[in-house]
C-alpha cells in the first residue's frame, strides 16, 4: 500500500506501508520529517501529529479517548487531526493522504 506525507514545507512524499503497521512507524522508517514518535507509538507525546485528508476521515476511525486527551495538549489540533501511531496501515488504506504538523 502507499500513503503521501504532505511535508511542512508542502512537498509530498509517498511511501510503500506494510499493512499492519502504524502509521507512525511508516514515517519513521521512512525517515518524514517532522514525525518523531519519541514516545514508541504509546499515544503519549503527539511528536506524530497529523492531519487526515478529509476524504480519509471515515477510513481512518475515530480518535480513542487516550488520543483525544493528548491532542488537547497539544497545538494546531483540528477535526482531522489524529496522532499517526494511532492508525493502523492496511489495504484499505491504500492512497491515504496525510499533512505533517511537525513540532
Amino acid at each position: 500500500m502507499n500513503v503521501t506525507f504532505t511535508l511542512q514545507d508542502q512537498t509530498s512524499r509517498t511511501v510503500e506501508a506494510e499493512p499492519g503497521w502504524k502509521l507512525m512507524e511508516v514515517a519513521v522508517d521512512n525517515a518524514i520529517p517532522g514525525i518523531d514518535g519519541d514516545c514508541g507509538g504509546e499515544a503519549a507525546c503527539a511528536t506524530c501529529h497529523v492531519y487526515v485528508a478529509p476524504e480519509w476521515r471515515d477510513a481512518t476511525g475515530e480518535r480513542t479517548d487516550l488520543e483525544q486527551a493528548m491532542l488537547a495538549s497539544t497545538f494546531g489540533v483540528r477535526e482531522n487531526s489524529r496522532l499517526s501511531c494511532q492508525i493502523e496501515t492496511s489495504e484499505e488504506l491504500d492512497g491515504l493522504s496525510v499533512e505533517v504538523v511537525g513540532s
